[in-house]
């Protein structure tokens, strides 16, 4: 059985995006459980989606480190190009990158020691990419591939919600094992 997230996206992430690979809500839970995150690929545009997603983590309590290349800041908290070059080390990474970034953005995370990745997808292919989910199996890096981090945090809004409804009726909701 092959992940979908509403969209299937491109053959390329469906073909390998396996049931091998699905998430569970465990794995989920394990992410969310760290409370200081890179938000890699955040965008410069405060109406963007990632805004929306790195300020809810922020109300939430979570210490967020926003990471883009082309600004150094955003929303009053420094950011810096690279996951490499935040001064204090990050525990996670949420990737909300384009997926043709994905694959340098995880061997950056490796390099910083990050061991923990969130390849963020709604519509599209988000940011999963194939040969970034290979790279983090070979490397024993932690993956969650393909979610929306808001339909998992508690007390979320009715729309997030309602969108795991849906995901749970279609049978591609997360299981608990």
């Amino acid at each position: 059985m092959v992940l979908l997230h509403f969209c299937a996206g491109s053959n390329r992430v469906s073909t390998a995006v396996t049931t091998a690979e699905r998430n569970s809500l465990p794995r989920i839970r394990e992410f969310l459980g760290h409370k200081r995150l890179a938000f890699v690929g955040v965008s410069r545009n405060p109406q963007e989606f990632s805004r929306h997603l790195m300020a809810e983590f922020v109300r939430r309590g979570y210490d967020v480190v926003p990471v883009n290349p082309s600004t150094a800041e955003i929303d009053g908290l420094a950011c810096f190009p690279r996951v490499q070059d935040v001064p204090t080390p990050v525990s996670a990474a949420l990737l909300l990158t384009a997926a043709s970034e994905t694959l340098q953005v995880v061997q950056d995370c490796l390099a910083a020691g990050v061991m923990d990745v969130w390849m963020y997808r709604a519509g599209g292919t988000g940011a999963v990419d194939p040969e970034a989910v290979a790279f983090c199996q070979q490397h024993g890096m932690r993956a969650v591939v393909g979610e929306c981090p808001f339909m998992f945090l508690p007390e979320t809004a009715f729309f997030h919600r309602l969108h795991g409804f849906v995901r749970r009726i279609l049978g591609s909701y997360p299981q608990a094992s």
